[in-house]
């Protein structure tokens, strides 16, 4: 049987030249490609020798590290199922996600193994492992065999299981196949002309699906060199900059850069492309950032489910305020009128939820679409944008109102640094309209608030306004409105 694990591909460029830099580190620690094939090996031995078997959960919450990547190559090669895990989750949700996925092996940091001690109750094998090849992990590394092979997996098999933000209730589990993985990685390789002599400047979280699959995943395949950041930090990321030529982040990361009175164009020379994702790009920061360095942000579009769905072209209009055109291979349609929810098709699409058939059954139409819960439209010329999410969808009085629409105006206006707009319960409309403004300088009057959504119809104004220091955000960037739902509920009480 052809072995079409993943893994194969991922190390294929780094083993024609294992002397490659892979990670390079503040500081100019390198991690070649050889060390990471050698590490990866030594992690696949070690998690075999804890108990776990081809197929078994490897559940992960550890901090960003080369390390952190060794494992989860380790893992993947020895046919292991990876399960990483939100490193600010509390033992109280680690507990959920460790019963849900019943993993062979758990991995913490070796700091917090006490605290996960009765959360990890039911895992057979608790290991940890910090950075510098601290905790316990590392004296199984050093008695067990390393696997040097790469057990067989199908295309079909599951490669990693990522949980949802759980916004609408518990979180699931998408289950992504190494077909999928696959399918994705090549698929944005091409889309975004990546080759080896690419520098990709990672300042992401390696739990989530923007820095695991789309980041290391397509810098990989191509045997670049990735200059490793542990977080996002405005003035390191800009200090490194000058030795990158592709950058991925989330919004939140460019707003960051604009702030910075060194950024501009000289500090982006060497620069071919940024990539912004996993929450919606302001068009504001679109057009500040082209005016300060000349080059435009490439928005596309993902999820857990589905790997990346589409993007802006590398070559061609990148238009602020929309995701771009389905990748290859890759079907969108919108269901029924538009704006409608937004439903896929293709190889990148997950094999559903882990131990939830019902879920899994609901994320999908009869016909096989998958059902991804945004809401958007699509133009003549095939170009997606994308209003909001249907739990995200505002009915009052009968009237469906879609958030994104009035954030636009208010984000636009001067004063308004940015807004998020709720529904929260209203005694006669069912639903009343709330917006929530974090100030700009000295900040907008209601008067001009009111003045400014004069141009809405009248069931799609907000009717009281609020103001925060700051909008509730994960660790994506995205913006958690249920948290501003819970908190204003009683606004019109």
């Amino acid at each position: 049987m052809l072995n079409e694990n993943f893994f194969k591909a991922l190390v294929e460029a780094g083993r024609r030249d294992p002397t490659r830099w892979c990670l390079t580190l503040p500081g100019d620690e390198v991690f070649t490609y050889g060390d990471l094939d050698h590490v990866s090996a030594k992690m696949a031995g070690a998690l075999l020798s804890a108990g776990a078997k081809p197929g078994d959960r490897i559940a992960v919450q550890i901090e960003k590290s080369p390390e952190n990547v060794a494992l989860y190559l380790g893992a993947m090669r020895a046919g292991l199922t990876y399960v990483p895990l939100n490193t600010a989750y509390t033992p109280e949700e680690i507990d959920y996600f460790l019963n849900d996925a019943s993993p062979a092996v758990f991995v913490c940091a070796p700091e917090k193994e006490a605290a996960l001690r009765q959360a990890a109750r039911n895992v057979s094998s608790i290991l940890t492992l910090g950075t510098n090849f601290n905790g316990t992990l590392i004296d199984t590394l050093e008695s067990a065999a390393h696997f040097t092979d790469i057990e067989s997996r199908a295309q079909g098999d599951i490669a990693v299981i990522l949980y949802t933000s759980g916004t609408t209730g518990r979180s699931k589990g998408a289950m992504l196949t190494h077909g999928n993985l696959r399918s994705n990685a090549v698929t944005l390789s091409t889309a975004w002309e990546f080759t080896s002599e690419d520098r990709l400047l990672h300042a992401l979280p390696i739990f989530h699906i923007h820095g695991l699959f789309v980041a290391l995943h397509t810098a990989m395949l191509n045997g670049c060199e990735i200059l490793f950041l542990s977080k996002f930090n405005a003035k390191e990321v800009l200090n490194q900059l000058p030795r990158a030529s592709v950058m991925m982040g989330v919004p939140t990361f460019y707003s960051r850069l604009l702030a910075e009175p060194g950024f501009h164009e000289r500090a982006c020379r060497h620069m071919r492309l940024f990539i912004s994702g996993s929450a919606p790009l302001t068009a504001e920061t679109f057009h500040a950032f082209e005016e300060r360095t000349g080059h435009k942000i490439l928005e596309r579009y993902g999820m857990s489910e589905a790997g990346m769905i589409a993007s802006n072209p590398l070559h061609g209009a990148r238009v602020a305020g929309t995701v771009g055109h389905a990748l290859p291979d890759i079907s969108i349609r919108i269901a029924g009128d538009a704006p409608g929810e937004v439903e896929v098709k293709g190889p990148n699409v997950f094999a559903g939820y882990w131990k939830k058939p019902d879920k899994s059954a609901e994320a999908f139409t009869e016909d096989g679409w998958f059902r991804t819960g945004d809401v958007g439209v699509i133009d003549d010329n095939g170009r997606l944008s994308l209003v909001g999410r249907e739990k995200d969808l505002i009915i009052s009085g009968g009237f469906n109102i879609y958030p994104i629409e009035i954030e636009q105006v208010l984000d636009a206006l001067a004063g308004v640094a940015e807004s998020a707009i709720i529904g929260v319960p209203h005694p006669d409309m069912g639903e009343g309209v709330v917006a929530v403004i974090v100030e700009e300088n000295v900040g907008a009057t209601d008067f001009e608030l009111n003045q400014a959504i004069s141009t809405l119809a009248k069931f799609k104004r907000p009717r009281k306004f609020f103001r925060l220091g700051a909008l509730p955000r994960n660790t994506m960037g995205k913006v958690q409105k249920q948290k501003l739902r819970d908190q204003f509920k009683d606004a019109f009480q």
